[in-house]
């Protein structure tokens, strides 16, 4: 039952819709099949497989909503879901920011499933880690690896005439290699729509080349540096570019919380805040990095330019914002693109006198978020570049960055290459600001 058809989906959603007493109500049900491979030590640990369907029901009186959710479709639990849906309603406090449902919508036709990746079996996940692990006991170094691939569905429904599905898929891969010793350390990491593009061996490669080179990390002094930034270090784990996309909210700047905010009021949009080489969109129908076709409340999502050659072009509004501005809202979208060059990591390498090479960032913390100043450290692999050659790995340092002041202080945009859903660029930059030493590796 995991993933429903359209039609099965909303004929589920239909009966649901039958049974509600409230003046407003929306239906959606989700499902998903998952598959997983781990390993460490050159040996792995686990893996297993899950599936799921849940349902949840949100029904309103006047501006007054409630949720349940239940993962069983007889008839007396789906009556049931929506009574206590019901029973929440009228008992929770009115909502300041309510606005009606929304009616029918017309959403993009999808390209987010890849029936490769639906059919992957345990023997491809154990022949990836095989070959994962094969690579570094020939090397004599230690992987830690994770695979995780399925397909889902999303079906929406509600009293107004809303009708929404969408079936996607994914794979996500990273593995940590190690020294004997632990003292150095390198790390890869990809997604993809389609299954048949992971090459697991590759990946590896590239992580076990950083390890066996990080060994004997000399340390430097910090301060600020023309750094390479690999897109790990933009946007896993919450990373700098990651940040910047989740804080183009109108309301906050309106309100004088963002690092968007005017002074006197309002917001910057149509101001030039970046590098006129940045220009960053989101569009759910890119082959290579394929999003969602409607958010969680069913308003359709489209191609939208967000940073246009430095310039803040859109920001996203809710409806509720958007409605109190007299704007159209905006639907987030899944993932966003930054436009870059043709130049590889090794290009940008070449071309740096002094810098530093970083693979990875991490524990990204907010610090000041009008500035959109956060603090992480480097892991996995950050080594010191001369006269376009790694010279030696360096130890990791603590930075203190903000992505408008990264964005502003450009040397060259690389070759965009998919990560977390997005498509984002290697950047090298001067000036970033390294606070302090780390014994981490």
């Amino acid at each position: 039952m995991p993933i429903l058809s359209k039609d099965e989906a909303q004929t589920i959603l239909k009966k649901v819709l039958s049974y509600s007493k409230a003046d407003e109500c929306t239906v959606t049900l989700q499902g998903r099949t998952r598959g997983n491979i781990r390993y460490a030590r050159n040996n792995v640990s686990t893996a297993g497989a899950t599936d799921n369907v849940s349902l949840v029901v949100e029904s309103g009186f006047g501006k007054r909503s409630g949720v349940a959710t239940c993962n069983e479709f007889d008839e007396a639990t789906l009556r049931r879901c929506v009574q206590r849906a019901e029973e929440i309603a009228r008992l929770a406090p009115e909502d300041p920011d309510y606005v009606p449902l929304l009616g029918p919508q017309q959403y993009l036709t999808p390209v987010s499933f890849a029936q490769t990746t639906a059919n992957v079996t345990p023997d491809f996940r154990a022949k990836a880690a095989a070959d994962s692990i094969a690579l570094c006991q020939e090397r004599k170094l230690t992987a830690a690896g994770y695979l995780e691939d399925g397909a889902s569905f999303l079906a929406m429904r509600n009293s107004k005439g809303l009708e929404a599905y969408q079936q996607d898929t994914s794979l996500d891969f990273s593995v940590t290699v190690r020294t004997p010793d632990g003292t150095g350390s390198g790390y890869a990491v990809a997604d993809f729509t389609d299954a048949n593009k992971l090459d697991a061996k590759a990946l590896t490669k590239i992580a076990a080349d950083k390890a066996a080179g990080s060994v004997n990390a000399k340390a430097i002094e910090p301060g600020k540096y023309t750094v390479i930034l690999e897109p790990a270090a933009l946007v896993s784990d919450e990373g700098l570019l990651n940040n910047l996309m989740y804080s183009l909210d109108a309301r906050s700047a309106d309100e004088g919380r963002s690092f968007l905010s005017k002074k006197g009021g309002g917001n910057k949009l149509g101001q030039k805040l970046f590098d006129e080489r940045v220009t960053i969109y989101s569009d759910p129908l890119n082959t290579e990095a394929p999003g969602n076709v409607f958010d969680g409340n069913g308003l359709p999502t489209k191609r939208i330019t967000w940073i246009e050659k430095g310039v803040m072009k859109n920001m996203y509004y809710s409806r509720f914002w958007a409605q109190k501005n007299n704007v159209a809202p905006t639907a987030f979208p899944s993932g966003f693109i930054m436009e870059g060059g043709t130049q590889t990591v090794q290009d940008m390498i070449k071309s740096t006198e002094k810098g530093i090479l970083v693979t990875r960032l991490w524990y990204i913390r907010d610090v000041d978020p009008q500035t959109l100043l956060f603090t992480g450290l480097t892991r996995d692999g950050t080594f010191y570049i001369e006269n376009g050659k790694i010279k030696h790995p360096v130890k990791n340092f603590r930075f203190n960055e903000s992505p408008i002041i990264m964005l502003n202080n450009i040397e060259a945009i690389g070759k965009p290459q998919r990560l977390g859903g997005n498509l984002v660029p290697p950047l090298k930059i001067r000036d970033f600001t390294f606070t302090s030493l780390s014994d981490a590796v």
